[in-house]
């Protein structure tokens, strides 16, 4: 199946999931609002969530698929499920290991990303009982990551984007219905995130069995596709999650600002994470076996061609998505999350770092979207030095914002903008250095469609501006009204972005994949 099929699927799956994590979020925002204990649970979540992406989703992911890839395109089948049985089990060996000394050191763990909440023992004490609940979810989704990798590498996209779904609604389960039966209500959501691994992971084997990918892992540190892997390990591990350290380092300063930052960051976020996770995230996640099997069949046009396609569509996407985000940022968040509990100068304050963070978007997409063209070519140093360079710069805006704006309702924005711009300064290195070893050399008609995206994009964006009342009127109606606005304006926008494009010329057979160049490994998808 092409890629654009594969990211389709990928893409729409990944939308379901989001869809019903903004419901999640919708239902915590009203049940909880923005607290001390919202916060708590966030920060318990956020640290195997944070871990889950730099160890799981990002440096075993990353160091998995191209050797796997190499490995299914050079080896025998067996050989391939020697290679994914003895990964495996090396992996559980070592998160079994780590899980277990954070749960004992969970009061440390608490301290290292949320420093601030010392000032409050009982809101400390919270967060660590929490911890030692939601950490062993690191345990579980590292293992769904392992599965992803290898359904990936066969073309199997459906089932990784679905198994998300399960964790929303087991949240979504855990706040509405299960939360008043405890002591601590916001303890349930803390349970829930440990059911929803487990649920997850058995929710992928018999996929793995589909493929004939399921093996019983086994300890394998001395073969040498595991060496391989842990090699590459090492310094994807930092190079290719930056942005969740830069992430971290927000939590960690905005438990320094005024109460209810953090749940101001966390939302906005998730809306960034929307466009970011359904488009971004989905061309990362289909472009980097192809990448790696062209890399490993020697066909560099190949691979060229494919970045090139990534590209253009990230562009399509990325610039039309941040521009909306940030005009309709306070009638987004009013109508999904200014209920119950959260009210009015929360969803003011949370636009103003929704507004912060897009102005990033297209920098964090552009990183999902050029990392792959290192890590297919298994290059994890290069993403290093470069990832270095944007989280020192991202440090220094960041701690200037703090000590600036402190105790003010705009420093956790501040926080949001520095974060985007340092993603921003990522991807432009990036792509600067795969242009100048001659890795990706751009395709014919670039300018065209930067014209088209642009025009299209500052069309969208005036009628919005023009028609969209003021955030007081959004405040004052009611859910049907609300929902029914923003419905049909976000309908509007992606309606005349669409119209623009076709009337300034661009077609749908100018954004199909090149072809052409030696054959690969057939693929199949869900």
């Amino acid at each position: 199946m092409s890629l654009l099929k594969s990211t389709a699927v990928f893409g729409m799956l990944t939308m379901l999931s989001r869809v019903l994590g903004l419901v999640r979020d919708v239902v915590i925002a009203t049940v909880f609002g923005s607290s001390a204990s919202t916060d708590a649970f966030f920060v318990a979540f956020k640290i195997p969530n944070f871990m889950r992406r730099l160890f799981a989703e990002g440096a075993f992911s990353q160091a998995f698929v191209p050797v796997l890839s190499a490995s299914r395109t050079t080896e025998s089948e067996q050989a391939v499920r020697r290679l994914v049985s003895r990964a495996t089990g090396t992996l559980l060996v070592i998160l079994l290991v780590l899980t277990i000394l954070a749960i004992v050191a969970a009061d440390y763990l608490v301290l290292l990303f949320a420093p601030g909440f010392q000032g409050n023992p009982e809101q400390f004490a919270l967060t660590v009982d929490m911890v030692r609940i939601t950490f062993p979810y690191l345990l579980f989704i590292s293992l769904v990551a392992a599965a992803q990798g290898v359904l990936n590498t066969y073309g199997r996209f459906g089932a990784p984007a679905f198994a998300p779904v399960l964790l929303n609604l087991i949240l979504i389960a855990s706040a509405w219905w299960w939360a008043p039966l405890f002591e601590r209500p916001v303890m349930a959501l803390a349970i829930g995130v440990f059911l929803a691994g487990a649920a997850q992971l058995a929710f992928m084997l018999p996929f793995l069995h589909k493929v004939g990918m399921l093996t019983w892992p086994r300890w394998g540190w001395r073969d040498s596709g595991v060496r391989r892997i842990m090699r590459l390990m090492l310094p994807a591990i930092f190079g290719s999650s930056v942005a969740q350290i830069n992430l971290l380092l927000d939590t960690i300063l905005a438990s320094f600002l005024i109460a209810g930052s953090i749940s101001w960051l966390y939302y906005s976020d998730r809306l960034v994470e929307f466009p970011l996770g359904v488009f971004g995230v989905a061309l990362g996640t289909v472009i980097l076996p192809r990448l790696s099997s062209e890399h490993a069949a020697k066909v560099p046009e190949r691979f060229s061609r494919t970045l090139d396609w990534a590209l253009r569509w990230a562009v399509l996407i990325a610039i039309p998505a941040a521009v909306g985000l940030a005009v309709m940022a306070g009638p987004i968040l009013t109508t999904l999350f200014q209920y119950g509990a959260f009210g009015d100068d929360d969803a003011r304050a949370a636009s103003l770092s929704l507004v912060a963070y897009s102005l990033g978007l297209f920098g964090f997409m552009l990183v999902k979207v050029l990392s792959p063209g290192y890590f297919a070519r298994q290059d994890m140093v290069t993403p290093v030095k470069i990832a270095a360079v944007s989280m020192v710069c991202n440090m220094m805006m960041s701690v200037t914002v703090v000590l600036t704006l402190r105790d003010t309702l705009y420093g956790h924005a501040g926080l949001a903008f520095a974060t985007g711009l340092a993603a921003t300064i990522n991807a432009g290195l990036l792509f600067r250095g795969l242009c100048r070893r001659g890795v990706y050399r751009a395709e014919a008609g670039w300018g065209r469609l930067w014209l088209q995206v642009g025009l299209a994009t500052a069309t969208m964006a005036a009628v919005l501006l023009v028609g969209v009342s003021e955030l007081d009127v959004w405040l004052e109606a009611g859910l049907t009204r609300r929902v029914l606005a923003l419905a049909g304006w976000l309908t509007l926008a992606c309606l005349v972005y669409l119209g623009v494009l076709l009337l300034a010329g661009l077609r749908p057979r100018h954004l199909r994949e090149a072809t052409g160049g030696r054959a690969l490994p057939e693929d199949n998808t869900d």
